[in-house]
């Protein structure tokens, strides 16, 4: 395996590590007896902690902006785009049960670590602006940037909710109800 291939695995690894346990409790240990290899092969792609939790958050905004260059190819509306971000809880209902949102988690626990924020609410800020877009698109120029953090912090309540009781029910509701936002804004934008 090429140092580049070995680099990609331990920040896949890593990314799913940090999800699944979290961040402080993901040690290179753990992460040497995940990948089957030794803590110096680790060591020698990454130095120290803060340099895998940085490439973890390239990693995560590479998948997120591949993502969201898909839906906008996938979709002729501004609403439709919305919609593949909001189905987003029901697509990954099964993983959001059991960890929470990847996003949402990973940014708490680096607050709870006082890390800087903007090195880790990049995803964040990522959907942040391209929700932003597709308002302003919708013709809610006005608003555009308080719709978009209100479809994000839906998504983290119902992301948070989903973990916390596990009823797949309330999060086609949510999502049954967000969408009827969404699509009233085509008559009223603002």
């Amino acid at each position: 395996m090429s140092n580049s291939e070995t680099k990609n695995r331990i920040v896949f690894t890593a990314s799913e590590l940090f999800y699944q346990q979290g961040f402080e409790a993901t040690s290179f240990a753990k992460l040497s007896s995940a990948l089957s290899l030794s803590k110096g092969n680790i060591y020698h792609h990454f130095k120290s902690k803060d340099q895998l939790l940085n490439a973890v958050v390239n990693y995560r905004l590479k998948q997120t902006q591949d993502m969201i260059d898909c839906w906008d190819i996938a979709n002729t509306t501004p609403e439709d785009r919305i919609m593949d971000y909001v189905k987003i809880v029901i697509r990954n209902w099964h993983k959001i049960k059991l960890y929470g949102c990847p996003v949402g988690s990973l940014s708490n626990e680096m607050v709870k670590l006082d890390y800087p924020s903007e090195s880790v609410h990049r995803v964040f800020t990522l959907f942040r602006h391209w929700l932003k877009s597709q308002f302003i698109d919708i013709g809610a120029s006005d608003k555009a940037d308080e719709y978009a953090m209100h479809i994000l912090s839906w998504s983290q309540g119902v992301a948070t909710m989903s973990a916390a009781f596990k009823e797949l029910d309330f999060v086609h509701k949510e999502v049954d109800r967000i969408t009827s936002w969404v699509n009233s804004l085509r008559q009223h934008p603002n």
